[in-house]
């Protein structure tokens, strides 16, 4: 009895955990209360035990709790542990060096882009709200677009825009949140071999994303830059999108992926 109970604290807490992870400045009490779905007394019990361990402190606002550095820490051992990180990030550094922008990398997981590596510009003043560890939807990012479009399953689009109607929102005014718009959108992106995010998550920000091929030419990172559109337009299109390309040509060929 007292096992179980103690499998369904620990289980609670992750939850907890996985629920704060989505408000970096703090969730008020009765909010998480809510979204956890238990009464208000046990998740302040199950809070003050992870804030006891050191995972969890108050926020600014009174009343919300927030993720501590802990996290992050655990987070960053995890990753670095990914061989992925250390075969693409001498790539990945030289293209930040390179272009002086905000250079994003992802890993496909499930119905989302995971960031897994994120280098701030160099050169550039403007720093995306983009952080390692983030759920990018694939509908409205450069690089969940990328995903969709070199999906095995055809009819996996489909499932997914009927399943995800509740995320699939008008961001700004030029969002995507047709299916068929979406089709004409990938299609074109299995054509030409990138992605773009043309001001789709933020107006005046653009991001650019390629495809990273394994030995079975199948696409489970990406990479991308983002900046301005007036620094594109400065850096010039086509030498961004050379530079990117090469650095997904280079990360898939240590991954055993045949680039001709």
């Amino acid at each position: 009895m007292e096992k179980n109970q103690g499998n369904q604290s620990l289980i609670r807490g992750l939850r907890l955990i996985d629920l704060l992870s989505n408000y970096p400045n703090g969730c008020p009490l009765a909010h998480l209360t809510k979204l956890v779905g238990l009464n208000k007394s046990t998740v302040h019990r199950l809070l003050q035990g992870l804030q006891s361990e050191g995972f969890v402190c108050p926020a600014n606002s009174t009343g919300s709790y927030r993720l501590t550095t802990k996290c992050l820490s655990i987070g960053h051992k995890t990753l670095a542990s990914l061989n992925i990180i250390n075969v693409a990030m001498p790539y990945l550094e030289q293209l930040n060096l390179t272009l002086g922008e905000t250079v994003n990398f992802s890993k496909r997981e499930d119905d989302h882009a995971l960031m897994i590596y994120k280098l701030e510009p160099t050169t550039g003043m403007m720093k995306t709200r983009a952080y390692i560890g983030q759920h990018l939807p694939l509908y409205c990012s450069a690089m969940g677009k990328l995903y969709l479009a070199f999906e095995d399953d055809p009819a996996y689009l489909t499932t997914y825009w009927q399943s995800h109607q509740e995320i699939i929102q008008q961001l700004t005014a030029k969002t995507i949140t047709s299916l068929d718009k979406m089709c004409e959108e990938l299609n074109k992106i299995q054509l030409e071999h990138y992605a773009m995010d043309r001001e789709e998550n933020e107006l005046g920000v653009m991001c650019i994303a390629y495809p990273i091929f394994n030995h079975q030419h199948k696409v489970e990172y990406a990479v991308s830059v983002s900046a301005s559109i007036y620094k594109f337009a400065q850096l010039g299109m086509a030498n961004v999108q050379q530079q990117i390309q090469l650095t997904a040509q280079g990360i898939s060929q240590e991954l055993g992926a045949n680039i001709e």
